[in-house]
């Protein structure tokens, strides 16, 4: 795998990753438990596309073929998506949601603020708008997840079932490969090991706080770095791909 070939496929990784969180939280609009947050799940999700947009465009440049942010999000079939598992997991109750965003974005917290030291530029400057984004992410989801885990009983119990059914996706989020191993080198990719004690850490602490505990089994579900997905992902790409692959030259 040459460097042009590492970095096309890092930046998809992190791009679908974005994306179909996104798309996910976009199905929360209109039906949020109330107003405010019904807004705030929304431009969590816009800001998610702004950022998937942005690395798409910096992708298709990379990979020199004359593809667009749009080709890449829109015309990529299921088994081309490198999104993380985690992603892709049914909304369920708004427990589920919740605890499911602030698990990557305790993630993304520390894995671009590591991106702006990368050598890249790009991929740099991209990482330092983000991480203001994502702060507010963070803080926002870490106050739901107390509220929730530590509120009344039937939200307690929620909270419980959602990080029972969740977990086993959270690990795959840290898995490398040679992709990662050619970035690392060539100083342009984060080493996922230096944060992932800082993301157990800060799970953790808000976990506790939230009086929920972590499932004692250690399984952990694999597969997106080689684009193998659960069941959700066709679901997603199915809906949100519909009308640009019925209408491939519309113009807005």
């Amino acid at each position: 795998m040459t460097k042009q070939e590492a970095l096309f496929n890092y930046c998809l990784r992190l791009a679908d990753t974005s994306l179909i969180l996104a798309q996910r939280n976009a199905e929360w609009c209109g039906h949020g438990p109330f107003l405010e947050e019904d807004l705030a799940l929304t431009n969590l999700s816009l800001d998610l596309i702004g950022q998937a947009n942005s690395i798409y465009q910096y992708a298709a440049q990379v990979e020199g073929k004359a593809r667009n942010e749009d080709d890449l999000a829109y015309h990529r079939s299921e088994r081309e998506f490198l999104n993380t598992l985690i992603a892709e997991q049914s909304n369920g109750d708004y427990a589920k949601t919740i605890l499911r965003q602030f698990f990557c974005d305790t993630f993304d917290f520390y894995f671009y603020a590591e991106l702006v030291k990368s050598k890249d530029e790009t991929l740099s400057a991209i990482a330092e708008k983000s991480i203001k984004e994502i702060t507010y992410h963070l803080r926002h989801t870490s106050s739901w997840v107390e509220r929730l885990g530590d509120g009344t009983e039937e939200s307690h119990t929620r909270m419980q079932d959602a990080l029972n059914e969740i977990w086993r996706f959270t690990g795959e989020m840290f898995e490398m490969n040679e992709v990662d191993t050619i970035l690392i080198k060539e100083g342009i990719a984060v080493d996922l090991n230096s944060i992932k004690s800082k993301w157990e850490s800060k799970s953790k602490e808000i976990l506790d706080r939230a009086t929920i505990k972590i499932p004692a089994n250690a399984f952990m579900q694999r597969g997106s770095r080689e684009a193998k997905h659960t069941e959700h992902l066709g679901f997603i790409l199915a809906e949100m791909q519909s009308l640009p692959r019925a209408l491939p030259d519309a113009k807005w």
